[in-house]
C-alpha cells in the first residue's frame, strides 16, 4: 500500500514492524526487495519517504538532516499504532537515522539494522576529491558556493550485480535521484558527527552489515561504529556485494541476517 505517492506499507501477521529507511538521495522504492522478503516473514514493514527527497536536488537542498530524522519518527510512530513490536533498518545515512531514532525513541524502537554505515564517502571507487572534500567540510560548509555544487554517483552506483544496476538506474521515476547537492554532504557530515558523540550512549541492540569489499564506503566505518558503541551489537560481513548490500547480490543474506537479529532480540526482551 502507498502512502504518500513514494513511500509505502505492508502489512504483515506477526505482529512486528520495521521502518526501513532509504539512503541519501534514495527512495522507498530502493527498499522494495528486502521489504518483500521480510514481510514474508511475517513482518510488516513501512518505507517511508525521507523529507526533501524523492523530488529533485533543489528540493532536497532546502533539507537539513534533523527533518530526515523526523521523518523517521514519524515513521516508527505509525508503526507503534499498528504492531506490538518495532523495529528500524537503514542503508548508509538511513542506518544513522535508525540508530537516533532508536536513542530517540527507546520506548518503541526494540533493535536497529544498519546496512553498510558511512560517515564519509572513501571506498575504493569513489572520486579522489570526495575523500578530499569530507576532512575539510566542516569549514568548507560556510562557503556558499558549496550548496550549489552538485555531484553525481559513481558508474557502479554501488552495486555489484549488472542486473540489479540496470534495475535501480530505472528508478528515476520512484523518486530516486541520480545527483546529490553538496548541501547533501554537509548535512551528512553534521549527521556523522552527532553520531559519533552519541555511539558511548546508545543502547539499543544493533546489527551492523557491511560489505568487505564495499566501493563507497570503507569497512573501517563498520569497525567504528562496532567499538565505540556502547550497547548489545554484532558486525557481520557480507562477502559479495558492493556498498548497496540490500539490492545488490546478497539482498536475500541481509533479509536473513536482518529477521534473525530482530527475532533474537525479541526473545531476550521476552524472556526479561
Amino acid at each position: 500500500m502507498k502512502i504518500d505517492g513514494l513511500s509505502f506499507y505492508l502489512e504483515g501477521s506477526n505482529g512486528k514492524g520495521i521502518v526501513l529507511v532509504h539512503g541519501l538521495t534514495g527512495a522507498p522504492a530502493e527498499m522494495k526487495l528486502v521489504a518483500r522478503l521480510l514481510h514474508r516473514k511475517g513482518y510488516s514493514v513501512y518505507a517511508p519517504l525521507l523529507a526533501g527527497h524523492g523530488v529533485d536536488a533543489v528540493t532536497l537542498r532546502r533539507s537539513r538532516w534533523e527533518d530526515w530524522l523526523e521523518s523517521v519518527l514519524k515513521a516508527s510512530d505509525f508503526l507503534a499504532a499498528r504492531t506490538q513490536q518495532v523495529f528500524a533498518a537503514g542503508i548508509c545515512v538511513g542506518g544513522k537515522l535508525s540508530m537516533l531514532a532508536a536513542e530517540r525513541r527507546p520506548e518503541t524502537i526494540r533493535a536497529v539494522a544498519i546496512y553498510s554505515p558511512c560517515f564519509h564517502y572513501d571506498g575504493w571507487d569513489v572520486p579522489f576529491y570526495y575523500p578530499l572534500l569530507s576532512s575539510h567540510i566542516g569549514w568548507l560548509c560556510r562557503i556558499p558556493f558549496l550548496d550549489r555544487l552538485n555531484f553525481r554517483e559513481t558508474a557502479s552506483l554501488g552495486i555489484k550485480d549488472e542486473r540489479m544496476r540496470k534495475l535501480i538506474e530505472a528508478m528515476g521515476g520512484d523518486g530516486v535521484l541520480e545527483k546529490f547537492p553538496g548541501r547533501g554532504l554537509v548535512e551528512m557530515h553534521r549527521l556523522a558527527k552527532t553520531l559519533r558523540n552519541r555511539l558511548p550512549q546508545m543502547t539499543t541492540p544493533t546489527l551492523i552489515l557491511h560489505a568487505v569489499d564495499d566501493d563507497l564506503s570503507s569497512p573501517r566505518h563498520a569497525r567504528y561504529i562496532s567499538d565505540h558503541i556502547g550497547g548489545p551489537h554484532e558486525l557481520r560481513w557480507i562477502e559479495d556485494s558492493y556498498h548497496m548490500i540490500h539490492v545488490d547480490r546478497q539482498h536475500r543474506q541481509v533479509a536473513d541476517f536482518t529477521a534473525e537479529f530482530f527475532e533474537a532480540t525479541s526473545h531476550v526482551a521476552a524472556v526479561a
